[in-house]
């Protein structure tokens, strides 16, 4: 995969998942491939995404990490990602989990390619023709497991929907007002508390929802920590005007 190709598709799911993109963004010392902002209640977080095409017999060390801490250091950026066709050095890798930065290798570029492809409304095999070279070859036994798994289709539509549903920031919002108010009420019904104290439950129901029910429409780690993050803090301000009220 060359690199600008791999570039624009990075951009392409974090624009798709809300992210302002910056392509080829330059500092006064640096260039980034990608920076992304996304704003939430309290504030724009910030992401550097470096994306290395390099062959897969060359792995990407230890220097590319440490540079771009000193990237996100300058931008004040919240999270680092590394996205390579190849792989990662094992002190790259130490170091990676130390620091909480993302890493993606070629097999999580492929991963990325199935769960984005039908959302960027592109055809998976393009991407899989630009890294034909780790796309593993189906058996006899994918393809009958595959024609088998189409006859259910009418469950995996509905399941597609309801995932669908809950990427909807305003369903996910209404849902964890609506169910940490429910639970308070369901509590207030066999234990008389103070208001206060039911308006610190609210608040607290709805932080656990928040960041509970987000994984069911995305499953990127990242991008679940800042969904997460701008429903509970839209649900915390619906809550408190509710409770002021």
């Amino acid at each position: 995969m060359k690199r600008e190709k791999l570039v624009n598709f990075m951009a392409k799911i974090m624009e798709e998942s809300g992210f302002k993109v910056y392509k080829n963004f330059k500092t006064s010392k640096y260039v980034v491939d990608i920076y992304g902002i996304i704003p939430t209640a309290i504030g724009d977080m910030s992401v550097v995404v470096a994306c290395k095409n390099y062959d897969k017999k060359w792995k990407v060390g230890l220097d590319v990490l440490k540079e771009m801490e000193m990237v996100a250091k300058n931008l004040k950026a919240s999270k680092i990602v590394i996205v390579t066709t190849s792989d990662y050095t094992k002190q790259a890798l130490n170091y990676a989990a130390k620091k909480n930065i993302k890493l993606i290798d070629r097999a999580g570029i492929i991963s990325l390619a199935e769960k984005f492809s039908k959302r960027l409304q592109a055809p998976e095999e393009e991407f899989h023709d630009e890294i034909e070279s780790y796309t593993p070859k189906e058996s006899a036994f994918n393809n009958a497991k595959r024609s088998l798994l189409s006859r259910k289709e009418p469950k995996t539509s509905i399941f597609k929907q309801s995932r669908i549903l809950f990427q909807n920031l305003f369903f996910l919002v209404l849902l964890v007002v609506g169910i940490s108010i429910g639970l308070t009420h369901l509590i207030e019904t066999f234990i008389r508390l103070d208001e206060r104290i039911l308006g610190i439950l609210k608040i607290f129901f709805s932080f656990i929802l928040s960041y509970g029910i987000t994984p069911i429409g995305e499953k990127e780690k990242m991008f679940i920590l800042l969904r997460g993050t701008v429903v509970f803090f839209i649900s915390l301000l619906i809550l408190i005007i509710i409770i002021l009220i």
